[in-house]
């Protein structure tokens, strides 16, 4: 194999790529019940061996988007997904995806969609 033919990927791109990785198994986890929590990108960093700082500008430049970012949007869309295709409980909803506490849950909701998590479920019914 030629060195030409090597393809290369530089050193942001393994830490966004590793990054993603780790989210997307983070995620899973709490899906399956594996943990209890969410991650921070502080913990994040860590897995990757990186200052968080370090890790926030690297997904940043990279993608234009913070680490935070990514999560927020993520567990917004997982939320929603679960208020439209289960009967779950919206506390039931918020502590599957790691909120101790339901009503940190809704004010995170309300503030990512502008709806409460019952009015979200409500206005989709409707439709």
């Amino acid at each position: 194999m030629s060195s030409a033919s090597v393809l290369t990927v530089s050193r942001k791109e393994e830490i966004t790529s590793g990054f993603l990785q780790l989210v997307d198994q983070h995620f899973d986890d709490l899906m399956h019940g594996r943990v209890d929590h969410r991650y921070s990108a502080n913990d994040f960093a860590k897995l990757l061996f990186i200052h968080s700082r370090h890790l926030t500008n690297t997904v940043k430049q990279t993608t234009g988007k913070s680490p935070c970012d990514f999560m927020e949007e993520r567990f917004l869309n997982e939320a929603q997904k679960m208020l439209r295709e289960t009967t779950l409980s919206i506390a039931d909803i918020g502590m599957k995806l790691g909120w101790n506490d339901p009503s940190n849950f809704t004010r995170f909701f309300k503030n990512m969609s502008g709806l409460t998590p019952l009015q979200y479920r409500r206005n989709k019914n409707l439709k």
